[in-house]
């Protein structure tokens, strides 16, 4: 099978796509592999400080808290019918001691690095925002 090659300009080593997403994941700039994606737990940097790759037109929006509550609720409710099936019954308190936490501790780890891997999916796919027009208001005058 043949690898498709991504590359954003000439100066960069072309990147594939299972690549960028790995860097994605990692929370490193798609193109380089050096620069750091967030400048704090998930604010994105405006560019890569080392390649100088605009990251403002790669908006992840509300595809990672979508695709996190996916994969969260995948882990935790097998787990939580398998401790009713063959567990005994515990009481809700039980239930609540145990999968709240690993929840939002699932959650907040699998956040970032979901959010990432959409930054460097959207710039692997080409598919940055479309910037805003210069006078900013619409001709409706057509």
């Amino acid at each position: 099978m043949e690898r498709i090659l991504f590359t954003m300009d000439d100066e960069h080593a072309p990147v594939d796509f299972w690549t960028a997403l790995m860097r994605g994941w990692r929370g490193r700039c798609p193109r380089c592999n050096q620069g750091r994606l967030f400048s704090s737990y998930l604010k994105m940097k405006s560019h890569c400080e080392v390649c100088d790759l605009p990251l403002e037109p790669y908006r992840a929006d509300d595809a990672p808290a979508y695709f996190t509550i996916f994969v969260v609720g995948h882990i935790v409710v097998p787990l939580v019918l398998l401790v009713e099936r063959w567990g005994t019954e515990p009481p809700l308190w039980v239930h609540a001691l145990l999968w709240l936490p690993l929840s939002v501790v699932l959650a907040l780890f699998l956040l970032p690095r979901i959010k990432g891997a959409v930054i460097a999916l959207l710039w692997v796919q080409k598919m940055g925002a479309p910037k805003a027009a210069a006078t900013g208001s619409l001709d409706r005058s057509a």
